[in-house]
Order: structure tokens, then C-alpha cells, then sequence
């Protein structure tokens, strides 16, 4: 075995590419350690940065400690800004000096998840197209209409800049980061080590799922109501609810009606009619964003031999 000394070992360490994580209170465990993980197995050197040195509590509890603050952070290669509770980061001077000044000088910057509204507030995406999770979209768009926000890429690369969807999605952005400055090659080998199904141009992007087309029921107020089914694609979805309710059938099937008309904008096609033991149903019709149709299809079936127990089915698809 070769023996090295320690001024090789120094400097070989700092060959290799650094990777700057912020974290901060509320940080999303998996917007920041995907992407550790990744750029870990590749044997870039990597470590988290905070404010300050003191301890920081993630959403779910966990503690970290970072390894530097901003005062000594080293520049680095890569610098990834991760979601979560970003309110406060989004406040801090301190943090988007920090992220500019990192920016500037490395060679790319990753946000994941609502990180991008950490990039955003520091006028980084400015013009350009971006995406971020699923239910933070339209806050995006609303919050800075000076950028393209699309709902239907899982990462969008602007060169300099790559802002991830979601929580898993920081894992496919860090990989096409990896791909990017070591090769596809690099990125394949990491993603197989790791057990990840790595798919560059994977049809899955959350935000663009048939679901994001239903509007968020008040339920609650309809007894008590458990999900037992929630599945589809890009042009179809549907769910199935179980619920116990004081209500009668008919009042359910009115209370949810007006909900859809009032927060979807759904229209009514078809009454609901039924005989005393089938189910009530209507049929709708909306459009989305884009304005292109759609057909919807609510139903209450009573369940056999169960008083005030109901199963609610409820199905849309895009027209045409």
C-alpha cells in the first residue's frame, strides 16, 4: 500500500467538489438529506450550512447541528436550498446574502421543494422557468409573476440554476446536477448504488396529476370520513371515501354539490336522483387552467346493513 502524507491527503480533499446544504429551523428532512445522499455517494465533500452554528430542529424534530455557519462556510461548487418552513429564511438578510453571494460564485445552485421561494425572494429566478412541490405552485406564480412556474417537469435546469419539485424530486435534481458536472455516467452509477429507479425523463410530475383538479372538500363538517382509495394519472383520477355521517344522503349529496360550484367552479350537469337503496349521483363538467374540459362523476352509496355509513366515489377525466 502506498503511503500518502498528510499535505496529499489535504490536498486531495480539496479536489474534490464541495456541496453547501443550508439548513435552517423547519428545514424538510428529506429536501436536504436526498440530496446529501446523492452528492455524497459521488464522493463530492459535502456539509450543511446555517446562520449560526447553534443547533436546528427540522420539521418532524430532528436535530442538527451544521457544520459551518455562514461566517466560515467555505465557497463551494454546488449549493443546494432545500423547502420546508422557509417563512423566516425567506426574511433573513443574513440567509439571502448568504445564497446570493454563494450563487454568484459557484457553479450551480439546486433549490428543492418551496426552496424556491428562498431563491426567488433573493431575485435569483427573476425570468426564468421554474417549478417547486406541487401545492405550492400557484403561490409561486401569485407571489412573483416574473417567473414561468410549470406544473408539468419534475426539475427545471436553467443552466446556473436547477429548482426541484417536491421532497423526492430533490433526489432526480441532484442526480441531473451530478450528471451535469461529472457525466451521465457518474449520475447512473450513483443512482444504481443508491437502489434509486432513476428516470431523467420520467412521466411522473406530481403538480400534474388529475388530483391537483379537485378542490379541497370540507368533509369534516360532514361526519367523519376516511380515504380508502386515491388513484389516477395525468387525465384521470378517482377517489373513494368511507364516512359515518349524522346527515342524510341527500344532504351530503347537496352540501359537497355546492362546494364543488363554489371553490371548483364545477358545473352541474345531471341531478341527483336515486331509489331509496341506490346511490345518489351527479354528473359535472369543469375546465383547467388551461381551459380544457373535463367530466366529473360523484356518487353515495349507502353501505349495506350500516346505518349513516356511506361510500363516496368520486371520478373525473379530461373530455375529449
Amino acid at each position: 500500500m502506498k503511503l500518502v502524507t498528510q499535505e496529499e491527503v489535504k490536498k486531495a480533499a480539496q479536489a474534490r467538489r464541495k456541496v453547501a446544504i443550508l439548513i435552517f429551523n423547519g428545514v424538510q428532512i428529506i429536501d436536504y438529506t436526498g440530496p446529501y445522499e446523492v452528492f455524497g455517494a459521488a464522493d463530492f465533500d459535502v456539509y450543511t450550512v446555517a446562520e449560526t452554528k447553534e443547533a436546528v430542529t427540522t420539521t418532524m424534530g430532528m436535530t442538527v447541528v451544521p457544520k459551518y455557519s455562514f461566517a466560515d462556510a467555505p465557497p463551494a461548487d454546488v449549493i443546494v436550498v432545500p423547502g420546508g418552513s422557509v417563512t423566516d429564511a425567506r426574511r433573513s438578510s443574513a440567509t439571502l446574502k448568504w445564497v446570493t453571494d454563494q450563487s454568484a460564485r459557484a457553479q450551480r445552485t439546486l433549490s428543492v421543494c418551496n426552496g424556491a421561494f428562498i431563491l426567488a425572494s433573493a431575485g435569483l429566478l427573476e425570468g426564468l422557468t421554474e417549478t417547486t412541490t406541487a401545492g405550492n405552485i400557484q403561490k409561486l406564480r401569485d407571489a412573483f409573476p416574473g417567473i414561468k412556474v410549470v406544473d408539468d417537469q419534475r426539475f427545471v435546469d436553467n443552466g446556473k440554476i436547477v429548482t426541484a419539485a417536491g421532497l423526492s424530486a430533490g433526489i432526480d435534481g441532484a442526480l441531473h446536477v451530478l450528471s451535469r458536472l461529472g457525466g451521465i455516467g457518474l449520475a447512473q452509477q450513483v443512482a444504481l448504488a443508491e437502489e434509486y429507479d432513476w428516470r431523467p425523463q420520467a412521466p411522473f410530475v406530481r403538480a400534474a396529476l388529475a388530483d391537483r383538479l379537485i378542490p379541497a372538500l370540507d368533509v369534516e363538517t360532514l361526519g367523519t370520513w376516511d380515504i380508502t382509495r386515491t388513484e389516477g394519472g395525468t387525465d384521470h383520477w378517482e377517489q373513494v371515501l368511507e364516512g359515518v355521517t349524522r346527515l342524510s344522503a341527500r344532504q351530503v349529496m347537496d352540501r359537497v354539490g355546492k362546494e364543488l360550484e363554489a371553490k371548483g367552479r364545477w358545473t352541474r350537469v345531471k341531478p341527483a336522483a336515486a331509489g331509496p337503496a341506490s346511490p345518489l349521483g351527479s354528473d359535472w363538467t369543469f375546465s383547467d387552467r388551461d381551459g380544457k374540459p373535463w367530466t366529473g362523476v360523484l356518487t353515495l352509496q349507502p353501505v349495506p346493513g350500516a346505518t349513516g355509513r356511506y361510500t363516496a366515489k368520486l371520478a373525473i377525466t379530461r373530455a375529449g
